[in-house]
């Protein structure tokens, strides 16, 4: 059963909304990206935004940051940039004759990581203790990160030159990954057309505080996953690891992210209860970046999404009553 009050379901659904039309005067088109953005904010995880430049990965971002009460910072991740520019360092103050902690970016609400693959592996993993545990290491001296937290990351295709794939390890970290595209012919002359028009800055009124934020993370929690859609998510998250085309799949922590997505998205359509439906809306961006190809499927042209897309076409869903 739900433990999570109607109110608060209500709630959800208000400020989601609110949130959506504030980005929406800034981005054009977008709705399905901006509700993934929306339910990985819910879950307090972490974004991956994969696509070529000048696609509006960091505007999305900021116009994120913009719409919520809650600190921001902003790195770009440059091949010579080192760990203790994420992290920050502990230096001697020769005033007060002791070593200070000074914090780094990465101690802020909402981080925006731009282009995080052109970043060394080793500047790249300075983020994963931050994204797992929410805390800092710095000189054996553990600093939590403030709450809520959550890092946007925005990443070229690893084709492009200059760039260092992100390791497993660091791609499993994020909640989901998503690729904007390009947009529509009608889409990008409003893109046009507002940028010869507008007057007003890129800046947007904050609609909802941290600690409502916080809030809202809480009651997502409470929304009610029925033992027939929790085996149906887990069945899936399972299948990706019996496949002969897929070398490694995804771990538990895929079935985790699936599990909560579909509560946020559940709850931002106003409902204390997860339907398939939900679970099926989140499954390629949950689990397409946790998955590996074999060799021989890569060869094949075939893509994690479009394995994805098929399984779910295989897989029963659950009727309602079924228990």
């Amino acid at each position: 059963m739900s433990i999570v009050p109607a109110t608060a379901i209500a709630e959800i659904h208000r400020i989601t909304t609110a949130i959506r039309n504030q980005i929406g005067q800034i981005i054009v088109g977008k709705e399905a990206i901006i509700d993934l953005l929306l339910a990985a904010l819910l879950c307090e995880g972490h974004v991956l935004l994969e696509d070529v430049p000048g696609t509006g990965k960091t505007t999305l971002a900021r116009a994120l940051a913009g719409a919520l009460g809650c600190t921001f910072q902003r790195i770009q991740f440059t091949p010579d940039l080192l760990p203790s520019d994420v992290t920050g360092l502990s230096f001697f103050n020769q005033k007060i004759g002791e070593f200070q902690f000074r914090p780094g970016p990465i101690f802020a609400q909402i981080v925006l990581t731009d282009e995080i693959n052109r970043a060394t592996p080793r500047t790249q993993s300075a983020l994963l203790e931050a994204m797992q545990e929410r805390t800092v290491s710095i000189d054996g001296e553990t600093r939590p990160l403030p709450r809520p937290f959550m890092v946007i990351a925005t990443q070229n295709p690893i084709e492009l030159e200059g760039t260092f794939p992100l390791p497993e390890a660091q791609l499993d970290r994020f909640l989901i990954k998503v690729t904007m595209g390009y947009p529509s012919a009608a889409e990008e002359e409003e893109i046009v057309q507002r940028s010869l028009t507008a007057t007003t800055g890129s800046t947007l009124s904050p609609v909802v505080s941290a600690s409502e934020v916080r809030a809202l993370q809480t009651a997502v929690r409470g929304v009610a996953i029925s033992p027939p859609v929790r085996r149906y998510l887990v069945t899936i998250t399972r299948a990706t690891r019996e496949r002969p085309d897929i070398e490694l799949g995804a771990s538990p922590r895929g079935s985790l992210a699936l599990a909560h997505l579909a509560q946020a998205h559940a709850a931002m359509a106003g409902r204390s209860f997860v339907l398939p439906d939900d679970v099926k809306a989140m499954v390629i961006p949950a689990l397409n970046h946790r998955l590996i190809l074999t060799a021989e499927a890569r060869l094949r042209g075939q893509t994690t999404t479009g394995i994805l897309q098929q399984m779910l076409t295989q897989i029963p869903v659950p009727v309602e009553g079924e228990e």
